[in-house]
C-alpha cells in the first residue's frame, strides 16, 4: 500500500502539552494516513514525552527549553537526516486542523514555504489592539519582501519544501518571534518562493491563552524589534545540497 504522505514529516513543538498531544496525534493519523509524526519535547516538566510514546509517535526530547524556534530547528535537522522532503509545523495544543495540511502541501508544488493564514477569509479568528497593529505592519512589510500577499506572517501553521527544509535545518532562528518573523525574512532573502493558503484557527483544547492588553503592547514592540534585527542580518545563500530527492 502506497503511503500518500510518506515523504512528509509533521513536527509538533510541545512544552507541557500532556493533556492535548495524544488527541492531536490521533487526529493527524486519522486525517493524514502514513504521515510521519515527530513531537519535539521542548524541556517539558510534565509527562508529555511519555504520552507521545504511548500514542505511537516519534519523540525528540530536548534537555531544556529552547523555545519554538529551537525545537523546530531540531525538527528540521531530524527530517533532513531521515530523508523527509517536506516538514509541516503543527501545534500540539489542537489549534491547527490537520485537515488543512493537504492544501498546504498542494501549494508546495510551486513554492518553498507555505503559510496557513488565519486572516485570509476563512474562520473567525481575530486579533485586536497592539497585537493586531503589529500583525498588519508585519504583513505589509514581509509581503513586499516576499513579493506576494501575506496576511498572517506570525502563523505557526506552515509547510516547508525541500529547499526550505535544508535552509531551516541550519539557520532556523530561535529568538523570540524568530520562528515566525525572522524565519520568513530568512526565507524571502534567500530566494525561497513563499505563498499562503487560508485556514481556520481552532480554540485550544487545553491550557489558557496568555494574551492580555499588557502582553499585547509588549508584543508590538518586540515584533518590530525582531523585524528590524532580522533585516539587518546578512543574507544567506540558499543551497540545495543534501536535499532529499
Amino acid at each position: 500500500m502506497t503511503r500518500p504522505y510518506g515523504d512528509t514529516l509533521i513536527v509538533m513543538p510541545a512544552l507541557n502539552e500532556e493533556g492535548s498531544v495524544a488527541d492531536v496525534i490521533a487526529e493527524v493519523r486519522q486525517k493524514l494516513p502514513g504521515i510521519g509524526v515527530l513531537v519535539v519535547d521542548d524541556g517539558s516538566t510534565d509527562a508529555t514525552a511519555a504520552v507521545v510514546e504511548r500514542a505511537g509517535a516519534m519523540v525528540l526530547r530536548l534537555p531544556y527549553n529552547l523555545g519554538v524556534g529551537g525545537a523546530m530547528r531540531a525538527g528540521f535537522k531530524f527530517a533532513l537526516a531521515r530523508g523527509y522532503r517536506n516538514v509541516v509545523q503543527v501545534d500540539a495544543d489542537g489549534q491547527h486542523d490537520p485537515g488543512d495540511v493537504p492544501a498546504l502541501l498542494d501549494a508546495l508544488a510551486t513554492n518553498d514555504l507555505v503559510m496557513g493564514a488565519r486572516f485570509a477569509g476563512v474562520g473567525e479568528y481575530k486579533a485586536r489592539g497592539p497585537r493586531r497593529w503589529a500583525m498588519v505592519l508585519l504583513a505589509k512589510t514581509l509581503s513586499g519582501l516576499a513579493h506576494t500577499t501575506l496576511t498572517d506572517t506570525t502563523s505557526g501553521f506552515r509547510a516547508s519544501g525541500p529547499r526550505a527544509v535544508a535552509l531551516f535545518a541550519e539557520h532556523y532562528p530561535a529568538e523570540y518571534l524568530g520562528d515566525t518573523v525572522e524565519s520568513l525574512v530568512i526565507a524571502a532573502r534567500s530566494g525561497c518562493r513563499i505563498a499562503q493558503v487560508p485556514v481556520a484557527m481552532r480554540a485550544r483544547t487545553t491550557g489558557v491563552p496568555s494574551t492580555n492588553p499588557v502582553k499585547s503592547a509588549f508584543y508590538l514592540g518586540r515584533a518590530m524589534l525582531a523585524l528590524l534585527v532580522s533585516l539587518m542580518r546578512p543574507r544567506l545563500q540558499l543551497s540545495t545540497e543534501a536535499v532529499p530527492v
